[in-house]
């Protein structure tokens, strides 16, 4: 009976200090954004800054456009399935949205309609999903795979834009 309960006992420990294990956060040891609010692609153990910039903002009839110069953005990655780190001072990271740019010229473009009955699926922001590494660090990553492209992160309720190429 002795010999049960001491087995009992040591089960139990074990158990308790593999949960205690379990909850201690892992402390991120991975490459980090050179500079605040900038979201970060990331290829392999490299960081790539998107492109910044803002964008101009004109209201047409029944419709909102934020355009970006330039065809296409500089910052081009393979991942249909992008990865950003963001270090965050100003910025909060679970207000940026990802979204699909049209080629208008020589010029991107988001439109979103002002009545909200015609907006389209493919006019809202993608998925994306938001994980603190640590304070003032997040992981952001896109919710589905995105098609070859124009994409911008921006934050909600700013100009403010983040632009990438998905090839």
């Amino acid at each position: 009976m002795g010999r049960i309960l001491r087995f009992s006992v040591l089960a139990a420990l074990a158990a308790t200090s593999f949960v205690v294990v379990a909850q201690t956060p892992k402390k991120y040891t991975g490459p980090r954004p050179p500079k605040a609010d900038i979201p970060y692609l990331v290829h392999a153990s490299e960081l790539v800054s998107t492109e910044v910039g803002e964008a101009k903002e004109d209201t047409r009839k029944d419709e909102m456009a934020a355009t970006v110069s330039g065809a296409a953005s500089p910052v081009r990655t393979p991942m249909a399935e992008p990865i950003f780190l963001i270090a965050t001072e100003k910025l909060n990271a679970e207000k940026i949205e990802l979204y699909r740019m049209n080629v208008k010229g020589s010029a991107r473009e988001v439109v979103i309609p002002t009545n909200p009955k015609k907006i389209k699926p493919e006019m809202r922001p993608v998925r994306l999903s938001y994980n603190r590494l640590e304070p003032g660090l997040y992981k952001i990553e896109a919710g589905q795979i995105l098609e070859n492209g124009e994409y911008c992160l921006s934050p909600s309720g700013s100009s403010q834009v983040f632009c990438f190429q998905v090839y």
